[in-house]
């Protein structure tokens, strides 16, 4: 098989955007809402339907809850991504001269439950782009594609090698980057960039020390709770929606 998505909601903007060759696996007796994705993939055109037993559903998702339904993404290219890649050069020559825009840095995310949310903040909040690392952090898998509710099949990422490398080729190109700690100013005082670098940390660490240093601004959230800190999902929403709130 090639790359999976599971999830119902998942399955749903997936099959939007399949390529010709894409199978979509069915349990047999599944119930109407199974239904729906098999009106919906047949609709397409190009998706082909399958049914099959459950377990033949957990041999080609073992460990997973794929609720009787998985989407097998064809395409043109064996083995291509079919979340929208690009680098970050790439992402930079799209701009437009004087155009602003969003960036999400994720530094070392390793839950993918994490970046699922994350990623569907992103998509609803308009972020341009999402970069994470290669090494040392969670990729955009069949987990995180559920989790984001189909969200990543439209949010723009980039895998680099070097976070720094790249957080200088977009302050050379007008953005500024601020980092999210709990040490740094008020994000409701801060006014943010037309382009701007929201960086994440990880959820243990925090953000590297070399990226932290690399960063323009520190910015934290108030809060007036019992805890010390939220998690790195809720925060990168909260953030993403101040920088919307003063560049709507």
């Amino acid at each position: 098989m090639g790359e999976r998505i599971y999830g119902y909601h998942a399955i749903e903007e997936g099959l939007k955007k399949a390529f010709a060759g894409s199978t979509l696996y069915l349990a047999r007796n599944g119930g109407e809402k199974l239904s729906k994705l098999e009106f919906q993939a047949i609709c397409t055109g190009k998706v082909a339907v399958k049914k099959v037993s459950r377990q033949e559903l957990d041999r080609m998702c073992p460990g997973m809850d794929h609720r009787g339904a998985v989407l097998d993404l064809g395409g043109p290219r064996k083995g291509a991504s079919r979340l929208h890649e690009v680098s970050v050069d790439e992402f930079l020559a799209s701009l437009e001269d004087g155009k602003g825009a969003l960036v999400l840095v994720l530094d070392g995310i390793t839950d993918p439950h994490n970046l699922g949310a994350i990623l569907r903040s992103a998509d609803q909040f308009g972020a341009d782009l999402v970069i994470i690392p290669e090494r040392r952090s969670v990729q955009a898998n069949e987990t995180v594609v559920k989790v984001s509710s189909g969200a990543a099949q439209y949010v723009t990422l980039s895998v680099v090698t070097n976070l720094n490398r790249e957080l200088e080729k977009l302050k050379q190109h007008g953005f500024w980057a601020y980092a999210a700690d709990m040490a740094g100013d008020s994000s409701y005082d801060c006014p943010f960039a037309d382009r701007t670098v929201l960086v994440m940390g990880s959820e243990g660490s925090g953000i590297s020390p070399l990226v932290r240093k690399n960063c323009d601004y520190v910015v934290s959230i108030p809060m007036r709770g019992h805890i010390d800190s939220l998690n790195v999902s809720v925060a990168a929403g909260i953030l993403m929606y101040e920088f919307r709130k003063k560049h709507s």
